[in-house]
């Protein structure tokens, strides 16, 4: 085992939570050092987008069929729609004279690590080069002109996705790492959904992170707080219709580089006075910033038995992350319960399979289930998992779904996820039990990356889902490990549970006024 696969395993065992000890972190909020949610750019030229609260779009239905979809321009109007009902700000929330800003990507503490990047070419009213999202005021900031055609394909841009590890270890320490992965992938779900209103379609460009680092400028140093600085994640190529024809493959990163200009605009604000600082982060960090694996994503697909009666940007701004769940009415139907297993199935390999903790789902006895991400998952999965457990086949419109065993598990679903109610008192709970062992060995030390990215990408179409049907979700990062993998009889790293979840009826404060964002946009 190479030195990165070892800081690999090394990071993923010490930031484990156990019964007697969790990772480790500070113990207390350091309100004098809370980072700035927000990320911004000095000396840049700004440029306003356009509000989209009064776009009409499609159901949420329909967006997942391409023949109900009518491709939208590349414009400065379409461009603000993609960003503003992806990463944009869905509601600001305010209680006795504070307020805070929620947004359509779900994140964990709302600490909102991830950061994006447009690369823009042949977008009308928008200059070629390459510009930040600016959240808070729905604007593009410009970084870089090109200094010659860029030579993305006809109809394409380019999206960028990156971390900000230090927003998340303010509060989480050690731990932080992973949850700031979990976020990349709710950012990448949310840009895929958003895309699909438009009838745009978005891939993944194989590259590595020192390319991507360098095409965004984030190994400029200078122009960075150290301690605060960004990590790349993922490069996405968006287009009206990604064919044969849009070769991603021929994306040469570096020439895209070379093709603006040599030095940045822009300064990064600094997020915080002053930083702890968590030396295994950088470690973990520096460990997995290797080649990507070169495995898609979690994508989202039509099935037959999806319903929803909103229009799909009512979905996207509703979404919140329910803080109580409603014990005294947590029942959901069958049908709802298949909706919500089925909208993330994949049509290629899908290393994670669903753990379920079912407390309350009409016609299912309460028990512990599992859900294959693909079939022959199920040979090696007996081989790891409890003998005892009985394997029997659910009659249901969702293919792949098993009794593991009968019997009331609420207190050990409200056990593993560190003692929160929210996990015992919903209609079903879950852990993402991941293939890991195979997959790391397999596709290099990236892989870890990608494995959390796919579980956050699970987690956000979970949450558009179970919006869609009135019902509430909250993901759950803080769970026991290893005491999950005792119950499913996993004696060592062959699964890991890397994400927990939990879907039933959320009961929301009253008190907490909510208004539209952007309201005092000047």
């Amino acid at each position: 085992m190479n030195k990165n696969l070892q800081m690999l395993y090394i990071y993923h065992n010490e930031t484990k939570h156990s019964y007697n000890k969790y990772a480790k972190s500070l113990g207390y909020m350091d309100w004098a050092t809370q980072p700035d949610p927000y990320r911004s750019y000095t000396n840049t030229k700004q440029i306003k987008l356009p509000l989209s609260f009064r776009n009409n779009t499609l159901k949420y239905n329909d967006i997942f069929n391409k023949n109900k979809i009518q491709t939208a321009p590349f414009s400065i109007e379409s461009i603000s729609q993609f960003f503003q009902f992806s990463l944009g700000l869905s509601a600001i929330k305010s209680y006795e004279g504070q307020s805070w800003a929620l947004r359509c990507n779900a994140s964990s503490g709302n600490l909102q690590p991830s950061e994006s990047y447009i690369i823009a070419q042949d977008i009308e009213n928008i200059e070629d080069g390459l510009y930040h999202y600016d959240v808070r005021n729905h604007n593009l900031e410009l970084l870089a002109q090109k200094t010659q055609n860029l030579n993305i394909p006809k109809d394409s841009f380019i999206i960028g996705l990156t971390s900000i590890v230090w927003r998340e270890a303010w509060k989480y320490g050690e731990r932080s790492w992973r949850y700031t992965q979990l976020d990349c992938g709710h950012a990448y779900k949310a840009l895929e959904i958003s895309a699909k209103i438009l009838g745009w379609d978005i891939e993944i460009i194989n590259t590595n992170d020192t390319d991507i680092s360098n095409l965004l400028g984030l190994n400029d140093k200078h122009r960075y707080v150290q301690e605060e600085s960004e990590h790349s994640d993922i490069l996405l190529l968006v287009s009206k219709n990604i064919n044969e024809n849009t070769s991603i493959a021929n994306i040469d990163v570096l020439t895209l580089r070379k093709n603006l200009q040599k030095n940045y605009f822009g300064t990064a604000n600094t997020l915080s006075p002053v930083r702890h600082n968590w030396d295994i982060l950088e470690q973990i960090e520096e460990a997995v910033s290797v080649t990507h694996s070169k495995q898609e994503l979690v994508k989202s697909y039509s099935n037959s038995i999806r319903e929803c009666k909103y229009e799909s940007k009512q979905i996207v701004l509703k979404r919140r992350s329910a803080q109580i769940m409603n014990k005294d009415d947590s029942k959901i139907s069958k049908k709802q319960f298949e909706i919500l297993l089925a909208s993330i199935l994949t049509k290629k390999d899908n290393p994670i399979s669903l753990v379920l903790f079912v407390h309350n789902v009409e016609n299912l006895s309460s028990g512990l289930y599992i859900l294959l991400g693909n079939s022959y998952y199920e040979t090696d999965l007996k081989a790891c998992l409890k003998d005892t457990f009985v394997w029997e086949k659910v009659q249901s419109k969702v293919n792949d779904l098993y009794l593991l065993q009968n019997g009331d598990f609420k207190y050990t679903a409200k056990t593993i996820s560190c003692n929160q109610d929210i996990a015992s008192q919903s209609a079903f709970s879950l852990g993402m039990l991941v293939q890991f062992d195979k997959q790391i060995r397999k596709y290099g030390a990236h892989r870890y990356k990608e494995l959390y990215w796919n579980c956050g990408a699970i987690g956000q179409q979970l949450y558009l889902e179970a919006t869609s049907l009135d019902l509430s979700a909250t993901g759950i990062g803080c769970f026991l490990d290893d005491i999950c993998h005792e119950l499913l009889g996993i004696k060592n790293t062959s699964y890991q549970s890397l994400y927990h979840f939990t879907i039933g009826r959320g009961l929301f404060d009253t008190r907490l006024t909510n208004e539209d964002p952007y309201q005092n946009r000047s």
